[in-house]
This record gives structure tokens, C-alpha cells and sequence, in this order.
């Protein structure tokens, strides 16, 4: 029965079908990134493992390691590298020079894998800094404010970033987002 305004009285409609129904189809599709990230987990990088690339890889990760990201030295070993740089990039969609348009050609799985990379090189360097590495990235790659707070909030929900304290204020970007929480019970 429908009351004045078309829709069925709220005492008749029981909403837990149509909510099971939502949530399964919800789950069906957070699968799909799952399995796309699954994907990523075991192809990534895996062109460094074979020609043209390995030899030289081989040749410069040992001086990446002990310069500092975003250096003259580092910009150096990465311009000796050459055309294997070129085609690292082109085997590889979690680089932003992989796609013509830099960072917008990307999808949300080229994303997580790209700040898992840079979590992980940050690692490889004797002063690696996934903060800095952030602060050079955004303007390296013209990050727009969105993506980057939401970059941001993830590299801090997973302990990657501290969680900025209470009342810490940028007088450039305002006050602290709330990092995201990894684990809600009440959902």
C-alpha cells in the first residue's frame, strides 16, 4: 500500500533484503579490486628481473641507495640509466610516466601500487622519508590537493605517516585531516 506521497508505508517495508542484496553486490565488486590488486602483488616490477633492464638496474640501485631521493646524484643515476628507464616505465602502469597524462591516465589500482612503490624505495635508501617523497612527488607529478590528501590519509591509516597531532596546523593547507580507520566494528 502506498501512502500520499507514492511510496509504500514504512510499516510494510522491511529494507533487509535490499540491504543484503546491496552489501553482496558490494562485495562482488570490492573482489574485483582485490583480485586486480592480487595481480599487481605478483607481476610488480617484474620487467627489472630480465633485459633490457636487470644489467642495468643491477648497475645503478647500489648509488640510489646511498644518495638521497630527489638529489642532483639521484636525478644523475637516473638519467644514466637511460632508454632502460623509458622502458621500465612503459612495462609498468603504476608509474605516472607511464600514461600520457601523467597521473590522471591512472586508475585507483595504478595508485595503491604507485604509493606502495614509493613506500617501499623510501625503504632502499639509507635516509629514505616517505613524507618527503610525498612533498616531491607533488609537485613532480602535479598532484592535485584531492588525490594527495587522500594519498596522504592512506600512507597515515596504514602507519606509514604518523597521524598529525591534534591541533598541529599548516598555516598554508589548514587544519589536519582525520586519518582514515582501517577496522570500524560498528560497519
Amino acid at each position: 500500500m502506498t501512502g500520499t506521497l507514492g511510496v509504500m508505508d514504512q510499516e510494510e517495508y522491511d529494507s533487509t533484503l535490499d540491504t543484503m542484496r546491496h552489501s553482496r553486490r558490494v562485495d562482488e565488486l570490492l573482489l574485483q579490486v582485490i583480485i586486480a590488486l592480487q595481480q599487481r602483488v605478483t607481476r610488480h616490477d617484474l620487467s627489472k628481473m630480465a633485459p633490457p633492464e636487470k644489467a642495468v638496474f643491477d648497475r645503478v640501485t647500489p648509488r640510489l641507495k646511498h644518495s638521497t631521493y630527489g638529489s642532483e646524484e639521484y636525478k644523475a643515476s637516473l638519467a644514466d640509466m637511460g632508454e632502460v628507464l623509458v622502458h621500465h616505465y612503459g612495462a609498468n602502469r603504476h608509474h605516472p610516466e607511464h600514461y600520457e597524462t601523467g597521473i590522471s591516465g591512472m586508475t585507483l589500482v595504478d595508485v595503491i601500487e604507485m604509493l606502495c612503490d614509493w613506500k617501499a624505495a623510501t625503504e632502499r635508501h639509507d635516509d629514505g622519508s616517505l613524507a618527503r617523497s610525498l612533498t616531491i612527488q607533488e609537485g613532480r607529478f602535479g598532484i592535485e590537493p584531492q588525490l594527495m590528501a587522500i594519498i596522504t590519509n592512506t600512507a597515515t591509516a596504514f602507519g606509514w605517516l604518523p597521524s598529525p597531532a591534534v591541533g598541529d596546523v599548516d598555516d598554508e593547507t589548514g587544519p589536519p585531516t582525520r586519518s582514515v580507520e582501517l577496522e570500524d566494528p560498528e560497519r
